[in-house]
């Protein structure tokens, strides 16, 4: 707790008056490339997080589903003249970790080395993003890999939930479909298929870059053209929409021979530019997002004993806004626990929250905060975030008060916008007893 608050304060510092003089830098490196950079020479780290907005799963075909997923995981299977055994020996050597990554909205880079190594570190993310092999062994076993696990999680309950909810929650837009593919479409995956997505997605039009540690600006900019320089300057255009999940009065159950059900629901919620956010996010705190301290698990677990865990928490998505949740229970308690968590919308929607409850609520997002910048790599990852929700330079200086700012009716509003217990869509997988609509 105590380093995660002292790099909080060290951030907010950065952040601080035009006096102290600015600590979050706007880099251009000769080529054009954009960062955030936060220089902290005191600890010899370099952290780098990277993002391709809008250039995940939701790109990619139907035939195609898992793409975007299995390239991230070709990215660093070998590079230039370093084959995957190679490449890899040569980041454990110098105790360098890089790697890809890839969800429905965005493709991604990560990237931390001690500053010693920084030469070598971004001599072989270059490598990683110029010249990926990408060779048909490699390839080979990452689909048989792959699909042996999407095999397996067609009999996970808690999987088949959640590929059934945002089937039905998002019936028409990529969403719907399973982030990593199908066994059968990541099986038809070719070399040529990985090629076309990097060149064509991996553009320096969607770039949003944020690092921290000890490297100066200067460097910064030389290295973000050695690594980056080579991409292709723009993506194809496509448009952003803006898509509301799909509710249903009656719940999907999906019968599997199990003496507890998997709970799992969505509904409507907002997106991160959303004048709504703020309040939504508080008012999810306090409903099911607070852990033991919301209202689902006081009337769910604590009062009734009727399961183990409950929650809910938001998801806002580049083109859709929404909340989901989940409970986990007997399958004769499945329906008694979805009219409990069905009333609790409709007292939130009627009564809104307690005085106590809204200022429990601020007090904990607001102070528990710095322990989600408790690393170099964690800002990194933040800076990103700001400069992708266009949130400002100067977010971290005033996020509690946006939090603080949210009132009784505030909350209320959101309740009555979001919550309708009524047009809830919900999954179970189980042999519920007694589950009606």
């Amino acid at each position: 707790m105590r380093r995660a608050l002292v790099v909080f304060a060290f951030l907010i510092a950065c952040l601080g008056t035009a006096q102290a003089g600015p600590k979050i830098e706007r880099v251009i490196s000769p080529g054009g490339i954009e960062a955030w950079l936060v220089h902290e020479p005191s600890i010899p780290i370099i952290a780098m997080e990277v993002l391709w907005r809008d250039a995940g799963e939701k790109v990619v075909p139907e035939a195609q589903g898992g793409l975007a997923s299995l390239l991230s995981a070709l990215m660093t299977e070998g590079a230039g003249d370093l084959d995957a055994q190679a490449f890899a020996g040569a980041l454990q050597e110098r105790g360098i970790r890089l790697s890809f990554g890839a969800d429905r909205d965005h493709f991604s880079m990560s990237l931390r080395t001690v500053s010693g190594e920084a030469p070598s570190a971004f001599d072989l993310a270059a490598m990683a993003m110029k010249q990926p092999r990408i060779d048909a062994d490699s390839l080979a076993r990452l689909k048989r890999s792959t699909a042996v696990a999407l095999i397996r999680e067609q009999e996970q309950p808690g999987a088949i939930a959640s590929r059934a909810l945002y089937a039905a929650a998002f019936p028409d837009h990529s969403y719907g479909r399973p982030p990593r593919g199908t066994p059968e479409s990541v099986q038809a995956l070719t070399r040529a298929d990985m090629v076309a997505f990097k060149e064509t997605q991996l553009t320096r039009d969607r770039l949003v870059i944020g690092v921290v540690g000890d490297i100066r600006a200067e460097q910064l900019g030389a290295a973000l053209d050695k690594m980056f320089g080579g991409l292709a300057a723009a993506a194809p255009e496509r448009e952003v929409t803006d898509r509301a999940p799909q509710g249903r009065q009656k719940p999907i159950v999906i019968e599997r021979d199990m003496p507890q059900s998997v709970v799992q629901f969505l509904g409507k919620g907002v997106r991160r530019d959303d004048p709504d956010y703020y309040a939504a996010y508080v008012m999810n705190y306090i409903l099911g997002g607070g852990g033991f301290n919301s209202r689902l698990t006081l009337e769910v677990r604590e009062k009734r004993g009727l399961a183990y865990s409950v929650y809910t928490y938001l998801m806002p998505f580049r083109e859709s806004g929404f909340w989901s949740g989940g409970v986990g229970t007997k399958n004769e308690q499945v329906a008694e626990s979805l009219r409990i968590i069905r009333a609790e919308f409709e007292r939130m929607r009627s009564d809104g929250v307690s005085e106590e409850e809204l200022a429990n609520a601020k007090t904990f997002l607001n102070g528990s905060f710095p322990l989600q910048l408790s690393s170099n790599a964690a800002i990194a990852g933040t800076l990103v975030s700001i400069q992708l929700y266009d949130l400002g330079m100067d977010f971290l200086e005033k996020r509690a008060a946006l939090i603080d700012a949210v009132t009784l009716e505030d909350v209320r509003r959101a309740a009555r916008r979001l919550l309708d217990p009524a047009n809830l869509l919900i999954v179970v997988v189980g042999q519920p007893v007694g589950l009606g609509g």
